[in-house]
């Protein structure tokens, strides 16, 4: 794993806008997608992922042409999922411009389907999405945008989905997400801590000594959020130099 942490904004589209919420509910109007993507793109963004999170929960198609035209802004890779249920759907999202795709209701309930996106695309291409909420001394592995439990445990979830194909783990804690409490280091951490493929921290960022904390104690290979950036709480440039600073490192923006 690279030794260089990235930080990627998050655009969670609900049709042809971006949206925010707390706990996944109450959502709110956030912004274009297009114009957030080009911002993003510009101040030094490492990645940028694009879920379309109503997907699962309305059994409707991915929305491939906000993935093109978000595609169209960007130099950096883009990872794009959301009610991804087949090889085909897959490719129709590669082909609008994607560079990983992610998967989450649809590999719990059929896990194959990350072998079948590994062996199509590559491991790297695969990113394992796991909404994760605290049960207890571990954490559930939620569903449908976060609304549906199950009985997966995260830690072995997240170990299976790497044994069946996935290159990335993308994990967003139920508890923290949209609280700016900070991210859950003990869960990052447990997952970090148990799979070989970099994991993604999502959920509840807003200051830069929360993205300290779950790079250091943690161990995140990388941090995602959402409203302090759509908000301009919080910029990605002062955020890396921060970072940097704080000897984490970070890919500086020219």
């Amino acid at each position: 794993m690279s030794l260089v942490r990235r930080i990627i904004p998050c655009l969670d589209t609900d049709g042809a806008r971006v949206v925010k919420g707390v706990h996944f509910e109450g959502l709110r109007d956030a912004g274009d997608p297009v114009e957030l993507a080009a911002r993003y793109n510009t101040e030094g963004a490492d990645e940028l992922v694009v879920l379309d999170i109503a997907a699962a929960r309305d059994n409707r198609p991915t929305f491939l042409e906000t993935i093109r035209r978000v595609a169209e802004q960007l130099a950096i890779p883009l990872t794009a999922g959301g009610g991804i249920r087949s090889l085909e759907a897959a490719r129709a999202v590669v082909r609008a411009g994607a560079d990983k795709i992610t998967v989450n209701t649809a590999a719990v309930e059929r896990p194959e389907l990350l072998s079948e996106l590994s062996a199509e695309f590559g491991a790297q291409a695969v990113v394992l999405a796991i909404d994760a909420k605290r049960d207890g001394p571990h954490w559930q592995v939620r569903i449908r945008g976060g609304r549906e439990g199950t009985k997966l445990d995260a830690e072995d979830w997240a170990k299976q989905g790497v044994q069946l194909g996935a290159g990335e783990i993308l994990l967003t804690s139920v508890d923290r997400d949209g609280t700016q409490s900070g991210f859950d280091t003990d869960l990052t951490e447990a997952i970090s801590t148990g799979v070989s493929v970099p994991v993604i921290a999502s959920g509840g960022a807003k200051s830069p000594e929360h993205f300290l904390e779950v790079f250091t104690r943690g161990a995140a290979d990388a941090a995602l959020a959402a409203s302090i950036f759509h908000d301009q709480v919080q910029s990605i440039r002062a955020l890396k130099a921060f970072l940097k600073a704080n000897g984490v490192e970070v890919r500086l923006p020219c």
